[in-house]
């Protein structure tokens, strides 16, 4: 269990990123915050792992204050997936998913034949193991990015718009490989876009921010769209929209069809 409280982050500035934040992160799901630039999200994902440390106030993993631990013994048990990957340029692929292993003294072979077991884990044939980054695509550098951030086992998992740098097809396969992945290994997930449809998809719990890290709304995607906090909260994520006004029609042939408010059909009603 992750929990800020009374957090306050003013940068030197004077930009107050987040002011008194008070929030419990339950273990084992997928928490996203979600909201648009300048909101406050990252920083508060950034506190997690003290990249950032906060102005006033505290955080607990499993109450203990993180500040009493080493941050960097602190970051390497969490694992950090950033938008670009963050991959070592001059090392392989192998060695970039063993990069934490090694350093926490676990020796470099039983290191890289785990890396080949993650590479597995995470969708990618182990022929890429040899490449360098730059010989990968942009999917498959994000892959690598997730087996690295696992490579430590941690329990916690943050991921900073991992997935906004590619184009939506590869997109939707990294969403789809997430969340099988969290279905077979149940960590603790902070996952930040500013994507809505994203958060919903991945999310068991979403936090809407305002700017300077205020909560405009947290629960489930189900609770989020059934019942929106606010004006705000329901522009932000489209409840005025056609696409989250749906309905269910039967064509011709039998077959029933989901469509949106103005009748294009989106999808087809399965089965029991």
């Amino acid at each position: 269990m992750i929990e800020f409280e009374s957090v306050t982050k003013q940068f030197s500035d004077g930009t107050v990123a987040v002011e008194d934040f008070n929030f419990v992160l339950s273990s084992h799901q997928t928490t996203v915050f979600v909201g648009s630039s300048g909101c406050g999200k990252t920083t508060l994902l950034r506190m997690i792992n003290r990249m950032i440390d906060p102005t006033s106030g505290r955080i607990t993993i499993d109450g203990e204050d993180i500040t009493s631990r080493d941050k960097v013994q602190l970051r390497r048990s969490i694992g950090y997936v950033l938008q670009a990957s963050g991959l070592l340029p001059h090392r392989k692929v192998i060695d970039n998913v063993a990069t934490v292993p090694v350093l926490t003294g676990i020796p470099k072979a039983k290191a890289r034949a785990e890396a080949l077991e993650l590479l597995d884990k995470v969708g990618l044939d182990r022929t890429l193991a040899q490449r360098y980054p730059r010989q990968l695509s942009g999917g498959q550098q994000q892959r690598v990015g997730v087996a690295r951030a696992l490579a430590s086992d941690p329990n916690i998992l943050l991921m900073d718009e991992p997935f906004g740098a590619v184009d939506p097809i590869v997109r939707a396969d990294l969403q789809t490989e997430l969340n099988r992945l969290q279905a077979e290994l149940g960590k603790t997930i902070v996952f930040v876009t500013h994507d809505i449809d994203e958060a919903f998809l991945l999310a068991d719990q979403v936090v809407i921010f305002r700017k300077g890290g205020v909560i405009a709304q947290a629960g489930t995607p189900a609770e989020i769209l059934s019942a929106p906090a606010d004006d705000f909260v329901a522009s932000f994520i489209g409840a005025d929209k056609g696409k989250r006004k749906l309905r269910v029609e039967r064509a011709d042939d039998g077959t029933e069809l989901v469509v949106d408010e103005d009748g294009r059909p989106i999808g087809v009603l399965g089965g029991a």
